[in-house]
Protein backbone atom coordinates (compact mmCIF):
# COMPACT_ATOMS: atom_id res chain seq x y z
CA UNK A 1 0.00 0.00 0.00
CA UNK A 2 1.44 3.32 -1.08
CA UNK A 3 1.85 6.08 1.40
CA UNK A 4 -0.68 8.95 1.01
CA UNK A 5 0.76 12.37 0.09
CA UNK A 6 0.18 14.85 2.89
CA UNK A 7 -2.69 17.31 2.19
CA UNK A 8 -0.63 20.48 2.83
CA UNK A 9 1.90 19.41 0.19
CA UNK A 10 -0.90 18.87 -2.36
CA UNK A 11 -2.36 22.32 -1.60
CA UNK A 12 0.95 24.12 -1.97
CA UNK A 13 1.76 22.28 -5.19
CA UNK A 14 -1.64 23.15 -6.61
CA UNK A 15 -1.16 26.80 -5.78
CA UNK A 16 2.34 26.87 -7.31
CA UNK A 17 1.03 25.17 -10.43
CA UNK A 18 -1.81 27.66 -10.77
CA UNK A 19 0.58 30.59 -10.37
CA UNK A 20 2.93 29.14 -13.00
CA UNK A 21 0.11 28.47 -15.43
CA UNK A 22 -1.86 31.71 -14.95
CA UNK A 23 -0.84 35.20 -15.92
CA UNK A 24 -1.08 37.92 -13.29
CA UNK A 25 -4.07 40.31 -13.77
CA UNK A 26 -1.55 43.16 -13.75
CA UNK A 27 0.16 41.73 -16.85
CA UNK A 28 -2.93 40.92 -18.84
CA UNK A 29 -3.48 43.01 -21.99
CA UNK A 30 -5.58 46.10 -21.32
CA UNK A 31 -5.41 45.68 -17.54
CA UNK A 32 -6.04 48.75 -15.36
CA UNK A 33 -5.11 46.95 -12.13
CA UNK A 34 -2.19 48.79 -10.48
CA UNK A 35 0.98 46.76 -9.89
CA UNK A 36 1.59 48.40 -6.53
CA UNK A 37 -0.49 49.92 -3.75
CA UNK A 38 0.95 53.36 -4.49
CA UNK A 39 -1.61 54.26 -7.17
CA UNK A 40 -3.26 57.69 -6.91
CA UNK A 41 -6.72 57.78 -5.34
CA UNK A 42 -9.67 58.50 -7.66
CA UNK A 43 -10.29 62.22 -8.05
CA UNK A 44 -13.60 64.01 -7.43
CA UNK A 45 -14.75 66.34 -10.18
CA UNK A 46 -15.13 69.98 -9.11
CA UNK A 47 -18.68 71.12 -8.41
CA UNK A 48 -19.70 73.64 -11.05
CA UNK A 49 -21.92 76.59 -10.14
CA UNK A 50 -22.94 79.53 -12.31
CA UNK A 51 -23.75 82.49 -10.04
CA UNK A 52 -26.08 85.23 -11.24
CA UNK A 53 -26.34 88.36 -9.09
CA UNK A 54 -29.48 90.45 -9.74
CA UNK A 55 -28.67 93.97 -8.57
CA UNK A 56 -31.31 96.63 -7.96
CA UNK A 57 -29.98 99.74 -9.71
CA UNK A 58 -32.76 102.15 -8.77
CA UNK A 59 -32.07 105.51 -7.15
CA UNK A 60 -32.03 104.26 -3.55
CA UNK A 61 -29.44 101.49 -3.84
CA UNK A 62 -25.99 103.15 -3.77
CA UNK A 63 -25.20 102.26 -0.14
CA UNK A 64 -26.49 98.71 -0.47
CA UNK A 65 -24.41 98.03 -3.59
CA UNK A 66 -21.31 99.35 -1.81
CA UNK A 67 -22.05 97.13 1.20
CA UNK A 68 -22.32 94.04 -1.03
CA UNK A 69 -19.00 94.91 -2.68
CA UNK A 70 -17.34 95.30 0.73
CA UNK A 71 -18.30 91.80 1.88
CA UNK A 72 -17.61 89.91 -1.35
CA UNK A 73 -14.24 88.58 -0.03
CA UNK A 74 -16.04 86.56 2.65
CA UNK A 75 -18.52 85.25 0.08
CA UNK A 76 -15.83 84.13 -2.38
CA UNK A 77 -13.64 82.60 0.33
CA UNK A 78 -16.53 80.53 1.68
CA UNK A 79 -17.49 79.56 -1.85
CA UNK A 80 -13.97 78.32 -2.61
CA UNK A 81 -13.97 76.11 0.50
CA UNK A 82 -17.09 74.44 -0.84
CA UNK A 83 -17.70 71.94 1.94
CA UNK A 84 -14.52 70.08 1.12
CA UNK A 85 -15.22 69.80 -2.62
CA UNK A 86 -13.38 71.94 -5.15
CA UNK A 87 -15.70 74.60 -6.54
CA UNK A 88 -15.63 75.64 -10.19
CA UNK A 89 -17.71 78.81 -10.32
CA UNK A 90 -18.32 81.84 -12.47
CA UNK A 91 -20.08 85.12 -11.70
CA UNK A 92 -22.36 87.26 -13.83
CA UNK A 93 -24.53 90.30 -13.01
CA UNK A 94 -27.84 91.57 -14.36
CA UNK A 95 -30.01 94.39 -13.02
CA UNK A 96 -33.64 94.63 -11.92
CA UNK A 97 -34.39 97.09 -14.75
CA UNK A 98 -36.68 95.73 -17.47
CA UNK A 99 -39.38 98.40 -17.94
CA UNK A 100 -41.07 101.36 -16.21
CA UNK A 101 -44.72 102.28 -16.62
CA UNK A 102 -45.71 105.43 -14.74
CA UNK A 103 -48.18 108.29 -14.54
CA UNK A 104 -46.53 111.61 -13.69
CA UNK A 105 -47.58 115.20 -14.43
CA UNK A 106 -50.93 113.98 -15.77
CA UNK A 107 -49.21 111.92 -18.44
CA UNK A 108 -48.60 108.20 -18.77
CA UNK A 109 -45.10 107.15 -19.76
CA UNK A 110 -43.69 103.78 -20.67
CA UNK A 111 -40.01 102.99 -21.02
CA UNK A 112 -38.09 99.79 -21.64
CA UNK A 113 -34.44 99.11 -20.80
CA UNK A 114 -33.25 97.02 -23.76
CA UNK A 115 -29.56 97.29 -22.84
CA UNK A 116 -30.33 95.67 -19.47
CA UNK A 117 -33.51 93.53 -19.30
CA UNK A 118 -31.73 90.29 -18.38
CA UNK A 119 -28.51 90.96 -20.31
CA UNK A 120 -25.24 90.28 -18.54
CA UNK A 121 -23.63 93.58 -17.61
CA UNK A 122 -20.11 94.36 -18.84
CA UNK A 123 -17.30 94.11 -16.30
CA UNK A 124 -15.99 97.65 -15.64
CA UNK A 125 -12.31 98.40 -16.06
CA UNK A 126 -10.43 99.98 -13.11
CA UNK A 127 -11.22 103.38 -14.66
CA UNK A 128 -14.93 102.53 -14.83
CA UNK A 129 -15.21 101.95 -18.57
CA UNK A 130 -17.18 98.88 -19.80
CA UNK A 131 -14.95 96.02 -20.94
CA UNK A 132 -15.70 93.12 -23.30
CA UNK A 133 -16.04 90.71 -20.36
CA UNK A 134 -19.59 89.69 -19.47
CA UNK A 135 -18.85 87.22 -16.67
CA UNK A 136 -15.95 86.24 -14.42
CA UNK A 137 -14.32 82.87 -13.84
CA UNK A 138 -13.55 81.85 -10.28
CA UNK A 139 -10.01 81.03 -11.41
CA UNK A 140 -9.37 84.62 -12.51
CA UNK A 141 -6.72 86.06 -10.12
CA UNK A 142 -8.58 89.38 -10.29
CA UNK A 143 -12.06 87.92 -9.70
CA UNK A 144 -12.49 89.74 -6.37
CA UNK A 145 -11.66 93.23 -7.57
CA UNK A 146 -13.59 92.75 -10.80
CA UNK A 147 -16.61 91.43 -8.89
CA UNK A 148 -16.53 94.43 -6.58
CA UNK A 149 -16.70 96.74 -9.56
CA UNK A 150 -19.35 94.62 -11.28
CA UNK A 151 -21.92 94.66 -8.46
CA UNK A 152 -21.89 98.47 -8.38
CA UNK A 153 -24.48 99.01 -11.10
CA UNK A 154 -25.28 102.62 -10.32
CA UNK A 155 -28.62 104.21 -9.50
CA UNK A 156 -30.05 105.30 -12.85
CA UNK A 157 -32.15 102.19 -13.45
CA UNK A 158 -35.89 101.63 -13.29
CA UNK A 159 -37.83 102.36 -10.11
CA UNK A 160 -40.22 99.56 -11.08
CA UNK A 161 -37.96 96.72 -10.01
CA UNK A 162 -38.65 93.43 -11.82
CA UNK A 163 -35.97 90.91 -10.78
CA UNK A 164 -38.07 87.79 -11.49
CA UNK A 165 -38.69 88.90 -15.07
CA UNK A 166 -35.03 89.89 -15.49
CA UNK A 167 -33.94 86.38 -14.42
CA UNK A 168 -36.47 84.76 -16.76
CA UNK A 169 -35.12 86.78 -19.66
CA UNK A 170 -31.51 86.01 -18.71
CA UNK A 171 -31.77 82.22 -18.42
CA UNK A 172 -35.08 81.07 -19.95
CA UNK A 173 -35.50 83.16 -23.10
CA UNK A 174 -33.60 83.38 -26.38
CA UNK A 175 -31.02 85.57 -24.58
CA UNK A 176 -29.71 82.49 -22.79
CA UNK A 177 -28.33 81.03 -26.03
CA UNK A 178 -27.81 84.19 -28.09
CA UNK A 179 -24.03 84.72 -28.56
CA UNK A 180 -22.33 87.30 -26.36
CA UNK A 181 -21.07 89.20 -29.38
CA UNK A 182 -24.70 89.65 -30.46
CA UNK A 183 -25.72 91.02 -27.07
CA UNK A 184 -26.96 87.76 -25.56
CA UNK A 185 -25.83 85.62 -22.64
CA UNK A 186 -24.75 82.57 -24.62
CA UNK A 187 -21.99 80.57 -22.93
CA UNK A 188 -22.64 81.80 -19.41
CA UNK A 189 -24.71 78.79 -18.38
CA UNK A 190 -22.66 75.59 -18.64
CA UNK A 191 -23.85 72.04 -19.20
CA UNK A 192 -23.78 70.13 -15.94
CA UNK A 193 -23.54 73.29 -13.83
CA UNK A 194 -25.95 74.48 -11.16
CA UNK A 195 -27.44 77.98 -11.24
CA UNK A 196 -27.39 80.15 -8.11
CA UNK A 197 -29.48 83.33 -8.33
CA UNK A 198 -28.81 86.06 -5.73
CA UNK A 199 -31.30 88.97 -5.75
CA UNK A 200 -30.31 92.22 -4.00
CA UNK A 201 -33.09 94.82 -3.76
CA UNK A 202 -34.90 97.18 -1.37
CA UNK A 203 -38.33 97.09 -3.09
CA UNK A 204 -41.05 94.63 -3.97
CA UNK A 205 -40.85 92.63 -7.19
CA UNK A 206 -43.12 94.02 -9.93
CA UNK A 207 -42.52 91.39 -12.61
CA UNK A 208 -44.77 90.61 -15.53
CA UNK A 209 -44.27 88.91 -18.87
CA UNK A 210 -46.72 91.43 -20.40
CA UNK A 211 -45.55 94.52 -22.26
CA UNK A 212 -46.43 97.10 -21.16
CA UNK A 213 -46.77 95.70 -17.63
CA UNK A 214 -50.23 95.83 -16.02
CA UNK A 215 -49.13 97.89 -12.98
CA UNK A 216 -48.88 101.65 -13.30
CA UNK A 217 -46.77 103.67 -10.83
CA UNK A 218 -47.79 107.18 -9.73
CA UNK A 219 -46.35 110.03 -7.67
CA UNK A 220 -48.16 108.77 -4.56
CA UNK A 221 -45.31 107.41 -2.41
CA UNK A 222 -47.70 106.37 0.38
CA UNK A 223 -48.87 103.35 -1.64
CA UNK A 224 -47.12 100.30 -3.06
CA UNK A 225 -48.92 99.60 -6.32
CA UNK A 226 -46.97 96.43 -7.08
CA UNK A 227 -48.20 94.88 -3.82
CA UNK A 228 -51.75 96.21 -4.20
CA UNK A 229 -52.04 94.84 -7.75
CA UNK A 230 -50.01 91.66 -7.22
CA UNK A 231 -52.74 89.53 -8.80
CA UNK A 232 -52.25 91.41 -12.07
CA UNK A 233 -48.58 90.44 -12.20
CA UNK A 234 -47.19 87.14 -13.43
CA UNK A 235 -47.43 84.82 -10.44
CA UNK A 236 -44.52 83.78 -8.28
CA UNK A 237 -45.52 80.17 -8.97
CA UNK A 238 -45.19 80.64 -12.73
CA UNK A 239 -41.70 82.10 -12.41
CA UNK A 240 -40.72 79.32 -10.00
CA UNK A 241 -41.96 76.63 -12.39
CA UNK A 242 -40.05 78.25 -15.26
CA UNK A 243 -36.81 78.00 -13.28
CA UNK A 244 -37.56 74.44 -12.18
CA UNK A 245 -38.03 73.50 -15.83
CA UNK A 246 -34.60 74.74 -16.96
CA UNK A 247 -32.50 72.20 -18.87
CA UNK A 248 -28.94 72.39 -20.08
CA UNK A 249 -27.67 71.83 -23.61
CA UNK A 250 -27.66 68.05 -23.09
CA UNK A 251 -31.28 67.99 -21.98
CA UNK A 252 -30.51 67.41 -18.29
CA UNK A 253 -32.59 69.18 -15.65
CA UNK A 254 -30.65 72.07 -14.17
CA UNK A 255 -30.34 72.43 -10.41
CA UNK A 256 -31.41 75.96 -9.45
CA UNK A 257 -30.74 77.68 -6.12
CA UNK A 258 -32.30 81.00 -5.12
CA UNK A 259 -31.31 83.55 -2.48
CA UNK A 260 -32.61 87.03 -1.72
CA UNK A 261 -31.34 90.00 0.25
CA UNK A 262 -34.53 92.01 0.15
CA UNK A 263 -37.20 94.06 1.91
CA UNK A 264 -38.17 91.79 4.81
CA UNK A 265 -38.08 92.25 8.59
CA UNK A 266 -34.75 92.17 10.37
CA UNK A 267 -35.82 89.88 13.20
CA UNK A 268 -38.01 87.23 11.57
CA UNK A 269 -37.96 87.87 7.77
CA UNK A 270 -41.68 88.58 7.65
CA UNK A 271 -43.24 90.76 4.97
CA UNK A 272 -45.68 93.50 5.90
CA UNK A 273 -46.45 97.01 4.72
CA UNK A 274 -46.10 100.02 7.00
CA UNK A 275 -46.26 103.74 6.23
CA UNK A 276 -43.43 106.00 7.32
CA UNK A 277 -44.42 109.67 7.75
CA UNK A 278 -41.44 112.00 7.24
CA UNK A 279 -41.00 115.75 6.55
CA UNK A 280 -40.39 114.80 2.92
CA UNK A 281 -43.65 112.86 2.66
CA UNK A 282 -45.21 109.49 3.47
CA UNK A 283 -43.38 106.42 2.22
CA UNK A 284 -44.17 102.72 2.28
CA UNK A 285 -41.67 100.41 3.99
CA UNK A 286 -41.54 96.81 5.00
CA UNK A 287 -42.20 96.29 8.67
CA UNK A 288 -38.98 96.43 10.71
CA UNK A 289 -36.92 97.46 7.68
CA UNK A 290 -36.55 101.27 7.74
CA UNK A 291 -34.40 101.62 4.61
CA UNK A 292 -36.72 99.62 2.36
CA UNK A 293 -39.12 101.19 -0.15
CA UNK A 294 -41.93 98.69 -0.05
CA UNK A 295 -42.81 95.29 1.42
CA UNK A 296 -41.31 92.01 0.23
CA UNK A 297 -44.33 89.73 -0.11
CA UNK A 298 -43.29 88.26 -3.47
CA UNK A 299 -39.63 88.01 -2.48
CA UNK A 300 -40.53 86.03 0.61
CA UNK A 301 -42.88 83.80 -1.39
CA UNK A 302 -40.23 83.02 -4.02
CA UNK A 303 -37.57 82.29 -1.40
CA UNK A 304 -39.98 80.02 0.44
CA UNK A 305 -40.71 78.03 -2.72
CA UNK A 306 -36.99 77.21 -2.92
CA UNK A 307 -36.42 76.71 0.82
CA UNK A 308 -39.31 76.34 3.25
CA UNK A 309 -37.00 77.23 6.17
CA UNK A 310 -36.10 80.56 4.51
CA UNK A 311 -32.39 80.15 5.07
CA UNK A 312 -32.00 81.69 1.61
CA UNK A 313 -33.66 84.98 2.63
CA UNK A 314 -32.33 87.95 4.62
CA UNK A 315 -33.09 91.62 5.12
CA UNK A 316 -31.67 94.39 2.96
CA UNK A 317 -31.80 96.56 6.11
CA UNK A 318 -28.95 94.74 7.87
CA UNK A 319 -25.97 96.99 8.64
CA UNK A 320 -23.59 94.34 7.23
CA UNK A 321 -24.13 91.60 4.66
CA UNK A 322 -21.12 89.53 5.65
CA UNK A 323 -22.99 86.77 7.51
CA UNK A 324 -25.72 86.76 4.88
CA UNK A 325 -23.31 86.29 1.98
CA UNK A 326 -21.39 83.58 3.85
CA UNK A 327 -24.67 81.74 4.45
CA UNK A 328 -25.51 82.00 0.73
CA UNK A 329 -22.08 80.61 -0.16
CA UNK A 330 -22.65 77.71 2.25
CA UNK A 331 -25.96 77.07 0.50
CA UNK A 332 -24.19 76.96 -2.85
CA UNK A 333 -21.71 74.35 -1.59
CA UNK A 334 -24.43 71.75 -0.97
CA UNK A 335 -25.66 69.84 -4.01
CA UNK A 336 -29.42 69.47 -3.99
CA UNK A 337 -29.52 66.53 -6.37
CA UNK A 338 -28.12 63.00 -6.43
CA UNK A 339 -27.50 60.50 -9.21
CA UNK A 340 -29.60 57.32 -9.02
CA UNK A 341 -29.34 54.01 -10.89
CA UNK A 342 -31.56 50.96 -11.24
CA UNK A 343 -34.70 52.82 -10.16
CA UNK A 344 -37.63 50.95 -11.77
CA UNK A 345 -40.20 53.66 -11.02
CA UNK A 346 -39.51 57.08 -9.43
CA UNK A 347 -42.72 56.79 -7.42
CA UNK A 348 -41.07 53.96 -5.50
CA UNK A 349 -38.11 56.08 -4.41
CA UNK A 350 -37.76 56.66 -0.68
CA UNK A 351 -34.85 58.87 0.38
CA UNK A 352 -33.84 58.93 4.02
CA UNK A 353 -31.92 62.00 5.16
CA UNK A 354 -30.07 61.68 8.45
CA UNK A 355 -29.96 65.19 9.84
CA UNK A 356 -27.27 66.68 12.04
CA UNK A 357 -29.20 65.87 15.22
CA UNK A 358 -29.52 62.21 14.25
CA UNK A 359 -33.18 62.35 13.23
CA UNK A 360 -34.17 60.67 9.96
CA UNK A 361 -36.40 62.51 7.49
CA UNK A 362 -38.16 60.52 4.76
CA UNK A 363 -38.65 62.16 1.34
CA UNK A 364 -40.38 60.88 -1.79
CA UNK A 365 -41.38 61.84 -5.31
CA UNK A 366 -44.96 60.93 -4.49
CA UNK A 367 -44.88 63.26 -1.49
CA UNK A 368 -43.76 66.20 -3.64
CA UNK A 369 -40.46 66.82 -1.84
CA UNK A 370 -38.34 65.12 -4.51
CA UNK A 371 -38.28 65.73 -8.26
CA UNK A 372 -37.14 63.00 -10.65
CA UNK A 373 -35.24 63.62 -13.89
CA UNK A 374 -35.07 60.53 -16.10
CA UNK A 375 -31.80 59.33 -17.58
CA UNK A 376 -30.86 60.37 -21.09
CA UNK A 377 -28.50 58.96 -23.66
CA UNK A 378 -25.46 60.60 -22.09
CA UNK A 379 -26.64 61.40 -18.60
CA UNK A 380 -27.78 59.50 -15.50
CA UNK A 381 -31.13 59.84 -13.76
CA UNK A 382 -31.21 62.27 -10.85
CA UNK A 383 -33.36 63.05 -7.85
CA UNK A 384 -33.71 66.72 -6.86
CA UNK A 385 -34.42 67.73 -3.26
CA UNK A 386 -37.21 70.25 -2.69
CA UNK A 387 -38.96 72.11 0.14
CA UNK A 388 -38.46 70.65 3.61
CA UNK A 389 -36.22 67.94 2.16
CA UNK A 390 -33.45 70.27 1.03
CA UNK A 391 -30.07 68.94 2.09
CA UNK A 392 -28.24 70.81 4.84
CA UNK A 393 -24.58 71.40 5.55
CA UNK A 394 -24.64 69.28 8.72
CA UNK A 395 -26.48 66.24 7.28
CA UNK A 396 -24.91 62.95 8.36
CA UNK A 397 -26.10 60.78 5.49
CA UNK A 398 -28.35 60.20 2.47
CA UNK A 399 -29.80 56.78 1.62
CA UNK A 400 -32.06 55.82 -1.27
CA UNK A 401 -34.52 52.95 -0.75
CA UNK A 402 -37.58 51.55 -2.52
CA UNK A 403 -41.13 51.38 -1.23
CA UNK A 404 -42.34 47.77 -1.20
CA UNK A 405 -45.77 46.77 -2.47
CA UNK A 406 -47.83 44.86 0.07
Amino acid sequence: MRARTPAPFILVAAILGWVAACESPVDQPGSTVPGTCQADAPSIAPQRTDILFVIDNSGSMAEEQAAIATELPAFLEELRQGGGVTQDFRVGVITTSVYRRSFFNNREEYREYPEEAGRLRPVPTPSGEPSAERYLEGSDPEVLEKSRRLVKQGTSGSGQESPFEAVRLAVASSLATQPLEQGGNGGFLRDGARLLVVVVTDEEDCSSTQRPPPVLLTEDTSRDFCSEQEKSLTSVEEYFNTLQGLRDGQGAAREVLWATIGPVALSDKRAGLVQDVTPQGTFVRNVECPTSYGPGFRHRAMSERFDSRLQNLDSICKPSYRETLVAIAELAAISQSIEVMNLPDPRLARVELTRGDGTVQVCSVAGGDLRYDAAGEDRPARLFFLGDCLRRADDQGVEVKLFCAQ
